[in-house]
């Protein structure tokens, strides 16, 4: 069948010495913390553009138009481009920063891109947090995107490169994992906030210094990956960080592999017009392209980072939608386990497939469910029990996204791409992922006023249009070695025709690492 390829777990780099350490799994776990810039911020702006507070200080016509008794539709309440602004701006600053910090990780390794990350977000968190006018807040949230941007770029690959094999996607996962806590704790302090009787809005936007502190700490303690050692030439540290962080004295055959793949990323002068115009890097730049495309139409931002504004245009209650927003924020967290337990037994294709599918449903039902209660006129009210089903369908589809789209969404790009080429890619699924982020946020509320409930429908459309994308075009990349990736592709019956011999390297015959299914 032309949907993809299977890797086996058998043969040359499959079968490295070593295994998992726990000096690994901590430097991981410390590593993904960085996921939780990205989270917080994704869960604290809706709470915050939902507080009247916030509202009346900084954005006083919308406040006006919530309290309006000649208000048209409930689907217009928020339908302001100021307000869209507040929430998108910080994913345009990110869309710029990612190409810097492809340059800066490239040159001067990981660390430090994670470092520039983690500094930005700091100060761009204060900025909110004492911010008298709306110029200072969109100048925190740029700040708040060059953190992101940087974080972005160079959590995955780091992930990526220190963990084995046989686990990378669990041990990336944990960024996702980070990501959906970020959200669920800023969801809780959303909560919490609202109940002061002033400066709620401070408190919500300030603790995002928080992570970013976990950041610039993580940075400092953190080593560096033989990869990031091996480009600027430091073969002998190398070495000594493959084993430890793999455990065992005999690694020739993976840093060889390693040493290789380094050697040939010398040879590329400019990785951004290798991976543009040569041939054998397309079904990197195409997924590297297309997952963040995708993963942005799934839909899920208008629910991360719109949640408490959803809820209250749907005619929830101040209390009950903040609530709504912490219990999707609990199954967010929740499903991520679910593929990190998956992902590297079951493979990353299952993931996309069976979480497609159940998106669908979920968002074909909350848009006939709001349909029949609003119309296109958007006058009506919800009944406990349509809006008990309302945010069973949305859990259920979140917790689809949980366990597909969004950690495989940072993870398959990350693995995928050799290493010559492999900032640039990174920068790539960053920039391409941060600029339709920075589309649904400036223009969701826009959508919804116009769309109605048929923008549930549009994203199920989406979700229906990528799984078909996933199921011809992604093969498998389980417990298939980075370095090794260019196997996968020779052998898929599309990708083959743009990969020569010479771009397969390693040990072993291609048949010991895939066959077609």
């Amino acid at each position: 069948m032309a949907g993809g390829a299977f890797v086996s777990d058998g043969g040359g780099g499959g079968s490295y010495e070593g295994g998992v350490t726990a000096f690994v799994i901590i430097t991981c776990v410390v590593a993904a913390m960085g996921g939780l810039l990205f989270g917080y911020d994704l869960g604290i702006s809706g709470g915050v553009t939902s507080m009247e507070e916030f509202l009346s200080k900084f954005f006083p016509e919308v406040d006006r138009q919530m309290h309006s008794a000649r208000r048209e539709t409930a689907y217009c309440k928020f339908d302001n481009q100021l307000l869209q602004l507040f929430t998108s701006s910080l994913y345009l600053a990110a869309l710029a920063s990612s190409f810097a910090a492809s340059a800066v990780t490239r040159k001067y390794g990981r660390k430090i891109s994670m470092f520039i990350g983690g500094v930005a977000f700091l100060i761009g968190a204060l900025f909110n947090a004492f911010a008298t006018n709306v110029a200072m807040l969109i100048i925190g949230r740029l700040l708040l995107g060059v953190g992101v941007g940087f974080a972005n770029q160079s959590t995955p690959v780091y992930l990526s490169e220190m963990a084995p094999a046989k686990i990378r996607g669990a041990l990336n996962i944990g960024f996702q994992m980070a990501i959906t806590v970020g959200i669920l704790i800023a969801n809780l302090i959303n909560y919490g906030t609202s109940k002061m009787a002033r400066n709620g809005w401070r408190v919500s936007l300030g603790l995002a210094a928080v992570p970013a502190v976990v950041m610039v700490i993580g940075s400092f303690v953190l080593p560096d990956t033989p990869n990031s050692m091996l480009e600027r030439g430091k073969y002998e540290q190398a070495r000594e960080m493959l084993q430890k962080i793999r455990g065992a004295d005999n690694v020739d055959e993976e840093f060889q592999d390693l040493c290789d793949a380094c050697e040939a990323a010398k040879k590329v002068e400019n990785p951004w017009k290798n991976i543009f115009q040569q041939a054998k890097y397309r079904p990197a730049l195409v997924f590297c392209s297309a997952i963040p495309f995708f993963q942005q139409f799934t839909g899920i931002n208008v629910i991360m980072f719109y949640a408490p504004v959803l809820f209250k245009t749907l005619g929830f209650a101040d209390d009950a939608s903040l609530i709504s927003a912490v219990i999707t924020g609990v199954v967010n967290v929740v499903s991520t386990f679910v593929s990190i337990y998956a992902v590297d037994r079951y493979g990353r294709r299952i993931l996309f497939l069976e979480g497609g599918i159940q998106m669908i449903i979920c968002q074909i039902v909350v848009g006939t469910l709001i349909g029949l209660k609003f119309g296109t006129t958007g006058s009506g009210t919800l009944t406990p029990a349509t809006a008990d089903w309302i945010l069973a369908f949305i859990c259920l589809y979140v917790a689809g996204f949980a366990w597909s789209w969004g950690p495989l969404g940072w993870l398959v790009p990350s693995e995928i791409c050799p290493l010559e080429v492999r900032p640039a890619g990174q920068a790539i699924n960053v920039s391409v992922n941060m600029f339709f982020t920075f589309l649904i946020g400036q223009f969701f509320l826009t959508m919804l006023c116009h769309m109605k409930f048929g923008l549930f429908y549009f994203f199920g459309g989406m979700v229906a249009i990528m799984t078909v994308f996933i199921y011809f075009l992604l093969p498998e990349t389980k417990g298939v070695p980075i370095e090794e990736m260019g196997r996968v592709w020779k052998q898929h019956p599309f990708w083959k025709r743009f990969i020569p011999d010479d771009a397969v390297i390693g040990g072993g015959g291609e048949e010991s690492y895939v066959k077609e299914v």
